[in-house]
């Protein structure tokens, strides 16, 4: 199949780098406008440089309510519609409910959930004109809880269900809106490497995660964003406050 967004427009923030990065190309092969939302400028418009067009980059704190405001504004002056979002920017700090920083933790909830918020609720406003797909990147932490992420292991999980009160509103407000999340396993992406860069033997952590996979090897950023292509496209059209885990079955 080709074609399966033509004249869609999208927002992917974190689409500098890592999944965003994957699920911007793959977008924009498959016919969307995209707009990279990202605080990274340079690696936005890097991806810009590459696709062309299609892309076009703004700059975007996701904890900013005003940035997300101005994000909207943006894409309403380029393209006039947006039909998908993917809340896709977050951090990850290490660090268990002893050793976590209350700053740290505080960060990574605004980040990871605040910032999942604050787009769902400043879409709406534009995405009902049309209907569309609303796609938050959660984890399989937010299934399966590890002691060393407790404040990601929180975030994530909020954020889920922050999404299916989401996906019930936009259905009983009939505004043709779908909300679904999106649970990779450990996909090696550049924050990945932040995370490793954490710890004293990085190797050690990396055969470790490697090993939470029963198939044997961490993800690859094109399978999630295949599965986002899946969700931002008329093929999931009857599908909404759903769950999809693509972590190599780490979470059984």
């Amino acid at each position: 199949m080709s074609g399966r967004l033509d004249g869609r427009v999208a927002l992917v923030t974190g689409g500098a780098s890592g999944l965003g990065r994957a699920m911007v190309q793959h977008f924009a092969a498959e016919g969307a406008h995209v707009m990279v939302g990202d605080i990274d400028l340079d690696g936005a418009h890097g991806i810009g440089t590459e696709l062309g067009d299609a892309v076009r980059v703004q700059r975007l704190d996701v904890t900013s309510e005003s940035d997300w405001i101005d994000a909207f504004a943006a894409v309403e002056a380029w393209r006039g519609r947006i039909d998908v979002l993917v809340n896709n920017a977050g951090i990850t700090t290490f660090g268990t409910v002893e050793t976590l920083g209350v700053a740290d933790f505080r960060q990574m909830l605004e980040i990871d959930l605040v910032g999942v918020f604050l787009g769902c609720k400043h879409v709406t406003g534009l995405m009902r004109r049309t209907g569309g797909s609303v796609i938050n990147m959660s984890s399989m932490c937010s299934i399966r809880a590890q002691p060393e992420y407790c404040g990601y292991n929180a975030a994530k999980a909020g954020m889920t269900h922050l999404s299916k009160s989401v996906a019930l509103h936009y259905a009983r407000e009939g505004y043709g809106i779908r909300c679904n999340t999106i649970h990779p396993g450990v996909m090696h992406t550049p924050i990945l490497d932040k995370v490793m860069a954490q710890v004293e033997d990085p190797q050690a952590l990396y055969a470790q995660w490697s090993a939470l996979h029963p198939v044997g090897r961490m993800g690859r950023p094109d399978e999630v964003a295949g599965m986002a292509l899946y969700l931002a496209s008329d093929e999931a059209t009857f599908v909404t406050g759903a769950e999809f885990v693509i972590d190599g079955g780490s979470s059984l």
